[in-house]
């Protein structure tokens, strides 16, 4: 089912020319735009922004960290591997399973939902948008970015939960906060010029 899903999938993307600029976007440079937003939110005056920033950055560790583990452990060659793939970007031919990229954008979008409802769901889109490119380029099969995002949503709703629910964690986080607005006030505070007579 996940080859044929695969191929259904890869082969309207090769069938449809038209789209490959959306797709080569979608699949290679997206992913930016996660780190852009984050880096926008963060420069807020506003700590619950900053509160979603530190919880996703967290999050994101997490989920990267443990999709590092699992393609070790379960090593599965890229589709352009083993298949005749349309394959619409360069890939190294490295584990496939689970979709990093998947793992990424969902562990921040979701952050970003469990703070900010409607935000969220854009990002969420995107996030799929930025899946799905994956297979219809060829780097990858349908299970990997379902893993990849069920990896990255289960992290973020943890670390949130750990945040949420832990003391320590709260304290911690605190903590964290403060030494960011310490090192912005440093950054960007200016003494006023004496003037004499």
């Amino acid at each position: 089912m996940d080859t044929f899903l695969f191929q259904w999938m890869n082969g309207w993307a090769a069938a449809h020319p038209v789209f490959h600029p959306i797709i080569r976007f979608l699949a290679e440079d997206a992913q930016y735009l996660f780190l852009l937003g984050l880096l926008v939110y963060g420069l807020s005056r506003s700590e619950a922004k900053r509160r979603m920033v530190v919880s996703a950055l967290l999050s994101a560790c997490v989920a990267l960290g443990f999709s590092g583990l699992l393609g070790t452990l379960f090593y599965r060659d890229r589709p352009f591997v083993t298949h005749t793939v349309f394959q619409l970007i360069p890939h190294a031919a490295n584990a496939s399973f689970p979709s990093d990229h998947a793992t990424g954008a969902f562990v921040v979008a979701t952050a970003i939902f469990l703070f900010r409802k409607k935000d969220g769901m854009l990002w969420l889109t995107l996030a799929a948008l930025l899946a799905l490119s994956r297979v219809w380029a060829g780097v990858h099969y349908p299970s990997d970015i379902a893993a990849g995002a069920a990896l990255g949503i289960v992290s973020a709703a943890g670390v949130h939960l750990v945040f949420a629910r832990s003391p320590i964690a709260a304290r911690l986080l605190e903590a964290v906060l403060s030494v960011w607005g310490k090192w912005e006030r440093r950054l960007w505070y200016k003494r006023p010029s004496s003037r004499k007579g």
